[in-house]
Parts: C-alpha cells; structure tokens; sequence
C-alpha cells in the first residue's frame, strides 16, 4: 500500500517506498530516460545515488501509468533532478536531468514564476 503523500510523515514514508524499490530488479528506465541521461551525460550510478540521497519535492498523483514524484538529488555535488514513477513493483526513472538556476530558484525546489 502507498502511503499518503501529503504529510511529511507521507512524503519520509513515500520515499522511503521508492528507495527500497532502488535494485537492479525494481528500477525499469524508460526509453526516453535511457535517451536523456545519455544526451544529458548523466550517469545511472548517479541518478541512484540521487534517489538515495534525495527528497520529495513535488508529487504529480495522477501521471499515468503511475504516479509519479521529483526528486532532488545530489551527484557529485551537483543538484540533480529525478523523475521517478512508482508502481506496486517496482519503480520507473522516467526523466533526470541537473536543474537551470534559471527556472529553478537557488534551493532548486521551488520553481520561479514565469514571468
């Protein structure tokens, strides 16, 4: 069952799901995540370190086939931003990508308005 989402009791929890599905059995990469990380340079080491070292900081319930939430991770001392759908077997990467101070705000977790 996943746990709510929308406590930080929910979100520690719900991470806590995702970083248990991070083995080599549980993660499937899609293919656009496979093409992204290639052009992005971006290691799949790394995206696991960030899934690992990451947090929540946005959720999107309804993504379909799974919901799905953003990480914030660091590799290399570099923010990174992971995409990862959750499914009851397993997790998806879906995207990650290293965050634009341009539409990222200093933390890089909160979005700047659009101006």
């Amino acid at each position: 069952m996943t746990p709510t989402i929308h406590t930080a009791e929910g979100w520690r929890n719900y991470l806590s799901v995702i970083q248990q599905f991070c083995t080599e059995d549980e993660i499937r990469l899609t293919k656009h995540a496979a093409y992204r990380l290639e052009e992005r340079g971006i290691k799949y080491a790394h995206v696991i370190a960030g899934i690992m070292n990451g947090e929540i900081i946005e959720d999107y319930p309804t993504d379909a086939p799974n919901p799905s939430v953003l990480l914030l991770g660091n590799a290399d001392n570099n923010p990174l931003h992971i995409v990862v759908g959750v499914g009851a077997e397993n997790i998806q990467i879906i995207t990650a990508y290293h965050p634009s101070d341009k539409k990222w705000e200093n933390n890089f977790k909160t979005r700047k308005a659009v101006q």
